[in-house]
């Protein structure tokens, strides 16, 4: 234990940039392949299937403003599908638990970054394989950095380290012994950080800022330092799943559940030549602990200090532009989270393989909901995960109470253990859609813990229709993934597919979709926007001059088309999800606040 150093993965590099519409699209290029990684020295390898031969994989940095098109070739065995978690992606791209990349198939992934600075991550959401998929591999950091947060003074470089935690298991030949099986958790006996089980990281006696990842597939951790007498060491948490806090929250541990992010600040300067352990508390329900489970790695720390730039204290105040949602007492969906119905975890007693019944809820775009996430039943803990939005957790009865940490800056997950009532708080846009939300367990989620719903459009806001709300289809044939052709990635065809894309607007609209749902009485002020809308009266039609008009119903394989909402759960063989409900909502005849 706390034998082999810290692995720190490799940073992403954009194989092309340029300038389109006058915002800078970085292309990068990522393989789904399998490979083999030497874990135990003394053992064989473990044969795993990730990115681009790592794992975890290639870390992303992106500046915030910058959009960016990962293009994810599957040279793999089995299918795969792309979640940027915690990006407000359009539909299209956001990573449908049916729109697989099938074997030997390419598809361009296009996301915004236009939301404030935060920790991401990106993985597998294959319907039914996210488990086993993100166990061996598919699971990779992703941060978007705002250079406007450099006044801050935090750290960075070598002092800012993302720590992915998961636990596994192994077998005696050292290769992963399977996670699959049991459809009411997986817990490991061997905590891994970047992939490494208990390592170390050789630190200096000053600030350090560390991302933490709760890649798990189950487990649930209670963080804390130690020193060598096994006291607590003192720490600041700065910001969670959606960007900095208003202001730290010092803290002594830190909770963090399956998906969940967490950032935080912990000054070694006093404990010269000591070694700091990361330790777990071990105190959670329904969590499954092993000999060592209690550790999770260690800090070796140094004797000198060789940058003192960014080591001052951490400001007390770090972010004046929280876009919090509007304030709503009136709950607008109540969701049961529990075992039971048609399938082993359901909400409300639904499952997604109910593709019938799947959708429930369909918020206008642009409004806020009130929510209430409820855990009713079964012998587990379920963080629920949102898509598309920012949650802000407003309350939490029959169970804990709620910590500074949880309610200090907006989230993407929720933590519920047995018992209790959490009510969450959203602006629903900017963007109209269909999306997923779900448990976060990825065992339940496997077992159809997962269920959807439907951001509509509003009629009459005065919005750009064609250039913002043409992506609302998680299927959409335009976007479909491809079978894998030579000629697709030379540089004039790359350079051709970022144009093409770059030519939608697809996300250049977003300021003024929020500043015409101001001008209609339902919006927000936000600081963190500066919109010019155009004002006019949509009509949903789709431009002639689109690129990526869509070529009918015939999928790129010859196989059946991918129609609207399309569940291909196997070769051919189409179930309609939902109808489109109806692509244009009225607006409601009582004004809504959207978001403060």
């Amino acid at each position: 234990m706390f034998q082999k150093p810290l692995p720190i993965p490799p940073v992403a590099t954009p194989i092309v940039s340029q300038q389109i519409n006058g915002i800078t699209v970085d292309f990068y290029e990522t393989y789904i392949q399998s490979f083999q990684q030497q874990v135990y020295p003394d053992l064989g390898p473990a044969n795993l299937v990730g990115y681009n031969g790592t794992a975890p994989g290639p870390t992303y940095y992106v500046q915030r403003g910058h959009e960016t098109i990962i293009r994810y070739y599957n040279k793999g065995t089995e299918d795969s599908v792309i979640h940027l978690h915690g990006s407000a992606s359009h539909a299209a791209w956001d990573g449908w638990a049916m729109d697989a990349v099938h074997p030997g198939q390419w598809k361009d992934y296009y996301y915004p970054n236009y939301e404030t600075a935060r920790p991401m991550w990106y993985h597998d959401h294959d319907d039914g394989h996210t488990a086993s998929h993100a166990y061996y591999g598919q699971a990779g950091v992703y941060i978007v950095y705002d250079p406007a947060e450099d006044v801050l003074g935090l750290p960075t470089g070598k002092y800012d380290v993302p720590l992915t935690i998961t636990d596994k298991k192994y077998q005696a030949n050292g290769d992963l012994a399977s996670p699959t099986g049991d459809p009411m958790n997986f817990f490991g006996d061997i905590i891994q950080v970047n992939e490494q089980p208990w390592p170390y990281l050789s630190v200096e006696p000053r600030k350090y800022r560390f991302r933490l990842f709760d890649m798990s597939l189950s487990r649930v951790y209670n963080l804390y330092f130690a020193d060598a007498s096994g006291n607590q060491i003192p720490f600041q948490i700065i910001g969670s799943d959606s960007g900095l806090f208003g202001s730290p929250v010092s803290a002594q541990a830190v909770t963090i559940a399956s998906g969940e992010r967490y950032e935080v600040v912990i000054d070694f300067s006093a404990y010269k030549g000591q070694k700091i352990v990361l330790g777990n508390q071990m105190s959670q329900a329904q969590v499954q602990e092993y000999a060592n489970t209690n550790k999770v790695m260690q800090f070796n720390v140094g004797t000198t200090v060789s940058d003192n730039t960014n080591n001052g204290n951490v400001p007390g105040v770090l972010n004046g532009n929280i876009a919090w949602p509007a304030s709503r007492d009136t709950v607008d969906h109540v969701f049961n989270f529990q075992m039971g119905g048609d399938a082993t975890w359901t909400i409300n007693g639904v499952s997604f393989e109910d593709v019938n019944n799947r959708v429930l809820a369909r918020p206008p775009q642009g409004t806020v909901e009130l929510w209430e996430l409820r855990h009713t039943g079964g012998p587990a803990v379920h963080p629920v995960h949102v898509h598309l939005v920012n949650l802000q957790i407003v309350s939490r009865t029959g169970g804990r109470s709620l910590q500074p940490y949880e309610t200090a800056g907006l989230k993407d997950i929720v933590y519920l253990e047995p018992g209790e009532v959490v009510r969450v708080r959203a602006f629903y846009g900017p963007w109209n859609g269909v999306y997923m939300f779900h448990c976060h367990n990825l065992i339940h989620e496997d077992n159809a813990m997962m269920a959807v719903f439907n951001t509509t459009a509003l009629a009459g806001l005065g919005y750009e229709y064609d250039s913002t709300q043409q992506y609302s289809d998680p299927m959409d044939t335009r976007f479909a993934p491809r079978d894998y052709d030579a000629a697709d990635w030379s540089q004039g065809a790359i350079i051709s597919a970022m144009s093409s894309l770059g030519a939608l607007s697809a996300y250049a609209q977003a300021t003024a979709l929020i500043a015409a749902e101001n001008l209609s009485g339902y919006g927000f002020p936000s600081t963190s926007v500066q919109a010019q809308p155009s004002v006019y009266t949509p009509t949903p039609t789709t431009s002639k001059s689109n690129p990526y008009s869509p070529p009918g119903r015939q999928s790129p394989t010859g196989r059946p088309g991918r129609g609207s909402f399309f569940n291909r759960r196997e070769e051919g063989d189409l179930d309609v999800l939902t109808p489109l409900d109806s692509i244009v909502t009225p607006a409601p005849s009582v004004a809504l606040a959207f978001r403060a």
